[in-house]
């Protein structure tokens, strides 16, 4: 099995509880845009684990981001951990996880999902199938659209800043383009209500998100994340934004220290 790539962020000493993260796309582990560097505080009593996946930050290359893939990354690295790890998931990274976790329920502490891409847990709700049916008449970018390109019209181009293009967003840029696509995931949702662990849900309220990114992005993610945590008996937490973890890491950091207690 390739080995993913994980840093690794712990002052206990060994002595934490380990936690495991799942970037989205476009990003990677400890990214400090878009990654969890901002649950860094997390490390004085637990032990972090940010996983690259493939094809971002430091992990070996792919020739397609794959979430079915990215489950069996994700079950390896918990099983490696002695009495598994709480596990925290962003985007296309809380769907993997969300599979990871009904592989393998054992090895799982507690399971976050941070604005899940589990879309077809919310395939009927109207907003969600508007989004569906938009993306996948869209089809592919062409192939002439550069990362840079890509990035900027996946940025600013819905009104926020762009985040530099240095190699290693490129880099990732690219992987996100060779995803396969989240709606493709047959999400199990059963397995994970049956779980005798604690499941927490965070989602952005987006009231301040700029037009169109809440619409064409904001409303579906809402709609999902509402549908996923009633759906496996998850607790849901509103913050205010659109980036959770990011925006809000305080709140979400002590969500995240309340469930892991």
């Amino acid at each position: 099995m390739t080995t993913v790539h994980v840093t690794v962020w712990d002052e206990t000493g060994g002595r934490g509880t380990p936690a495991l993260f799942v970037h989205n796309i476009f990003t990677w582990g400890s990214d400090e845009a878009y990654g969890f560097a901002a649950q860094r505080p997390l490390a004085d009593r637990h032990r972090l684990l940010l996983m690259d996946r493939r094809g971002y930050g430091h992990s070996p290359d792919t020739d397609r981001s794959d979430f079915d893939t990215d489950a069996d990354d994700i079950v390896d690295l918990l099983a490696r951990q002695e009495g598994g790890a709480h596990l925290v998931g962003h985007g296309n990274g809380g769907l993997a996880a969300m599979l990871a976790a009904g592989r393998r329920p054992d090895l799982v502490r507690s399971l976050t999902l941070i604005q899940p891409s589990a879309f077809s847990a919310a395939a009927g709700h109207p907003v969600v199938r508007a989004m569906l049916d938009r993306v996948r008449g869209a089809g592919e970018p062409p192939e002439s659209v550069t990362p840079e390109q890509y990035l900027r019209a996946s940025t600013e181009g819905l009104g926020m800043p762009m985040p530099d293009p240095t190699p290693q967003r490129l880099r990732a840029v690219a992987t996100s383009l060779r995803e396969r696509p989240v709606w493709e995931a047959a999400v199990p949702l059963a397995p994970l209500r049956a779980a005798p662990w604690p499941t927490l849900v965070v989602c952005g309220t987006w009231q301040d998100a700029p037009e169109p990114y809440r619409t064409y992005a904001g409303e579906p993610l809402i709609a999902c994340a509402e549908a996923v945590a009633e759906a496996v008996d998850g607790q849901l937490l509103r913050v205010p934004g659109y980036y959770p973890h990011t925006q809000q890491p305080a709140t979400v950091n002590a969500a995240l220290r309340q469930l892991w207690s």
